[in-house]
């Protein structure tokens, strides 16, 4: 099973959309064997300077995808980074 993160803060609306795009692939099983974690970045310093203004940002392995994104460009996304 691969561990998605999600760096996300409270009240993030953004946040909030690409969490369910993401619930959306995993329901209609467009992608698989996947776990989403959410990361608060307003707790961590170091979390605020990376991510701040980027949110939200998702991350597997040691790729990124950041803002804007749309439903197609997640699930490429996630098939490309799991290889």
């Amino acid at each position: 099973m691969k561990e998605i993160t999600l760096y996300t803060t409270l009240g993030c609306h953004l946040c909030d959309q690409a969490e369910v795009m993401l619930n959306q692939l995993i329901d209609k099983q467009l992608v698989s064997d996947c776990t989403l974690s959410l990361v608060e970045i307003s707790e961590d310093d170091r979390l605020m300077d990376l991510y701040g203004i980027r949110i939200p940002v998702f991350a597997l392995k040691d790729n990124e995808l950041g803002w804007p994104f749309d439903l197609t460009e997640l699930q490429n996304w996630i098939n490309a980074a799991r290889k």
